[in-house]
């Protein structure tokens, strides 16, 4: 039975597939050799549509769930993140702090099939973003140093949580960590949980920012500073400040 809801998901999934999408999607993904997302396989559906199909197939559970998210494809693992969001939730309106657990847990242990930016970003700040809120978040620090780049993303990216309740003191220190990763994408990870920060505070933004800018990755100090004014977005560019 449990088996048969797993392959009744693939199967909806797989007739929703599109191969002109996919073949989109695997040069937008970098899934060629030696990108990040290399052996990456697309279906070519939507993301809406994958929604839609995993909220079918809510009753699924964890061991199940994790079936999904071993699958190469990219819209079943898609399906098992929205699947882990959507038990999260419930959870946390429920106040159940042991199931609560046991995703969050389950989410990190996993965090190597977590493995496109895609599926980091439409998580993290869900679940252990939401789960660390009012906890210890050492662990954070431990993903931040972490050789694989989907830890790290998961790292800053569940920071947005924290941003969104006005606390901005992670997001500063795991960025100050990060200023030398090698990866554009963390570059725009935390560009962009910078710039959230400067929607809610841009002077605690601007107070981090003329302390780092200099030693910034560029495409990290664009992202940051792409609602500034252009008369102070430029003298940032040319290290005026």
């Amino acid at each position: 039975m449990t088996n048969m809801t797993v392959a009744q998901l693939k199967k909806e999934l797989k007739s929703l597939g599109n191969p002109e999408k996919a073949k989109l999607l695997q040069g937008f993904f970098k899934t060629g050799k030696g990108e990040y997302g290399e052996g990456d396989v697309f279906l070519g559906v939507t993301v809406p549509e994958t929604r839609r199909v995993a909220k079918k197939h809510h009753e699924l559970s964890l061991k199940e769930t994790e079936e999904l998210l071993q699958s190469k494809i990219h819209e079943e693992r898609l399906a098992a993140i929205l699947l882990l969001v959507h038990h999260f939730e419930l959870a946390f309106k429920e106040k159940n702090e042991k199931k609560q657990k046991e995703i969050f847990d389950f989410y990190l242990s996993n965090a190597s099939r977590v493995n496109n930016w895609d599926l980091v970003d439409l998580s993290a700040p869900k679940i252990s973003g939401s789960y660390l809120l009012n906890r210890d978040r050492k662990i954070l620090y431990k993903l931040t140093n972490s050789k694989s780049l989907w830890e790290k993303r998961i790292a800053i990216i569940s920071t947005f949580e924290f941003i969104r309740n006005k606390e901005f003191t992670d997001t500063f220190a795991i960025t100050e960590t990060l200023l030398r990763d090698e990866h554009d994408l963390m570059h725009k990870a935390c560009g962009w949980m910078l710039r959230e920060v400067g929607k809610r505070d841009q002077q605690a933004l601007e107070k981090f920012l003329k302390k780092h800018y200099k030693q910034m990755p560029r495409t990290m100090l664009r992202y940051a500073i792409e609602r500034f004014d252009e008369k102070k977005r430029k003298a940032y560019l040319n290290s005026e400040i």
